[in-house]
């Protein structure tokens, strides 16, 4: 087993599972992409275990996982950008996505080039009815990571709105990072 990280978007998590490749070599036997998400079905609520059944705009389905702990299956769409708003949630599930992501498209895509197996895992940070103040895609560096610089800059130009919101997100990613471990622990793929 390898695991891999190196920010989030396709670009980022492409490259991530071309190095676990090359150090691998031909004894990859499949891919398994965990993280966070965004829900966008009203019933998934923070700290939940999403397994994609289905990616949006791939043909192949995703693995389910065996497991005897709680979670939801469903349509992970997986985007190159923070799904900011209430209102665009609502409208990507009035399409058929569940849940929402950065990084599954692209590792989905070389499962499918290199006929592996393919799974993919993400545990809800953010629900359907959230927005945020702070636009995470203008705080992005060219490369698509979250620049802490930025974000910084942008809660030090307005801290009453932005500083509780980060505050909260760190709080729920560190409870949501404890839930999918707890997960992983008992999942066999």
């Amino acid at each position: 087993m390898a695991m891999v990280a190196n920010g989030p978007g396709p670009k980022l998590a492409g490259r991530a599972v071309d190095v676990a490749k090359e150090y691998l070599g031909m004894g990859m036997d499949g891919l398994v992409s965990v993280g966070f998400c965004g829900g966008l079905d009203p019933a998934l609520q923070v700290c939940d275990i999403f397994v994609a059944g289905e990616v949006v705009g791939f043909a192949a389905p995703a693995i389910p996982v065996f497991t005897a702990r709680r979670h939801r299956t469903g349509r992970l769409l997986s985007v190159d950008r923070v799904v900011t708003s209430a209102a665009e949630r609502r409208g990507l599930h009035a399409a058929g996505a569940d849940a929402v992501e950065m990084e599954v498209a692209a590792i989905a895509e070389r499962a499918s080039q290199w006929g592996v197996s393919f799974y993919a895992v993400r545990v809800v940070t953010d629900t359907a009815e959230e927005s945020f103040r702070l636009d995470f895609n203008s705080v992005r560096d060219a490369a698509g990571r979250l620049s802490r610089a930025r974000i910084l800059a942008a809660a030090a130009r307005r801290p009453a709105a932005l500083l509780p919101e980060l505050m909260k997100l760190n709080k729920r990613s560190k409870s949501a990072a404890k839930a999918l471990g707890d997960f992983l622990a008992d999942a066999r793929f």
